[in-house]
């Protein structure tokens, strides 16, 4: 067994910030195989994103852990990395201890989260450790199934996406405490865009999400317009926008998230839906579940390195680590790596027990 060493430092590149990226995901909900392997090779074959392999150390040293395998790792371990914060900070987490615990070598793959699962199919993908139950659609579920992709636990951390409003939506429209004041045609004006006409906007974010806004709103009789914003980080920019310009927004996001609270944003619940909306989406006619997040890996990945299978099965995140490192990288604008690396010098004694 390895004794405690300073071989390495933390490695990460300052580089890649994503202060424009989630917390979380969702929206097209058929993704065949052969078009999951596309994106995954085309992704594969035009780089891996953000932090990848070409980093530079820092100053703080990491040591490996003291009880773990020795580090003789030489597979490249490919993560997918979905676009929203708190997936950039783990996968920073994790792809720092594997390099400097088992040295083997990480690559980052930039990849949403509906086409990842057939890249883990393929092996092409190694894994993700952190997916949506709520997002997670039954074609992906059948590659579990086919015991092509593993789930490997639950990661420790509870989601919950959801409609959120500005604070000043609830002190124009009291009746906002409760989703029916959505029905008011008042409410609805006042939500109302050049783009949405007479129809108040409901503002989702990024496509690919798997995501159930439009038929919620159709189901639930409000006359509400859905638009995408793109990503995170248009999200943000248009509640500072609206809200310097006193107009009331209502969106898609999720909890826990650093925005949330800097922003005051207030969650408007939904009723409990009538029918399973992953597999009914068309029916959606309520608010999205509680989330218990999770991790999956490709079946491949035991036989091309144990230990680090083993490592991905042991990694747990909580909602408490998420929120203590969510502000330094949403709020601040940190590097995800910096962040993670700082999370990694302050909790060896958790992370340490991940390689046994």
């Amino acid at each position: 067994m390895l004794g405690k060493q300073n071989f390495a430092k933390v490695a990460l590149r300052s580089d890649w910030n994503v202060h424009s990226i989630k917390g979380r995901f969702m929206g097209s909900r058929k993704k065949l195989l052969g078009i999951g392997l596309f994106a995954v090779g085309s992704l594969l074959f035009a780089a891996c994103g953000g932090s990848d392999t070409a980093t530079e150390p820092v100053s703080e040293e990491t040591t490996a852990a003291a009880d773990g395998p020795a580090c003789e790792g030489t597979e490249t371990i490919r993560i997918a990395r979905n676009n929203w914060t708190a997936s950039a900070i783990e996968v920073e987490i994790v792809k720092q201890l594997i390099e400097t615990n088992l040295c083997n070598p990480v690559e980052i793959v930039d990849i949403d989260e509906n086409a990842m699962i057939a890249g883990m199919s393929s092996g092409e993908i190694d894994a993700n450790v952190e997916v949506w139950p709520s997002g997670f659609t039954p074609e992906e579920q059948a590659f579990v199934d086919d015991g092509s992709v593993v789930n490997m636990g639950e990661l420790g951390a509870i989601g919950k996406i959801g409609w959120f409003v500005t604070p000043n939506a609830l002190e124009q429209f009291p009746q906002l405490a409760t989703w029916e004041g959505l029905k008011d045609p008042a409410v609805a004006k006042a939500f109302a865009t050049a783009a949405t006409g007479s129809q108040g906007r409901l503002l989702a974010m990024d496509p690919s999400f798997s995501s159930y806004e439009e038929p919620v709103a159709k189901n639930l009789g409000l006359d509400f317009k859905v638009q995408y914003s793109g990503s995170e980080a248009a999200t943000q920019a248009e509640i500072i926008a609206a809200t310097e310009a006193g107009k009331p927004v209502l969106m898609y996001y999720w909890m826990p998230s650093a925005a949330v609270g800097k922003y005051g944003l207030k969650n408007i619940v939904l009723p409990t839906p009538t029918v399973d909306c992953a597999t009914e989406t068309d029916k959606c006619d309520g608010d999205y579940p509680e989330d218990l997040l999770f991790k999956v890996a490709s079946a491949k990945l035991e036989a091309k390195d144990a230990n680090v299978f083993n490592f991905f099965k042991n990694f747990k995140f909580t909602t408490d680590d998420q929120l203590s490192t969510l502000g330094p990288v949403e709020i601040d604008g940190r590097p995800a790596a910096e962040v993670a690396a700082e999370w990694i010098a302050a909790n060896e004694a958790v992370w340490s027990a991940w390689f046994n």
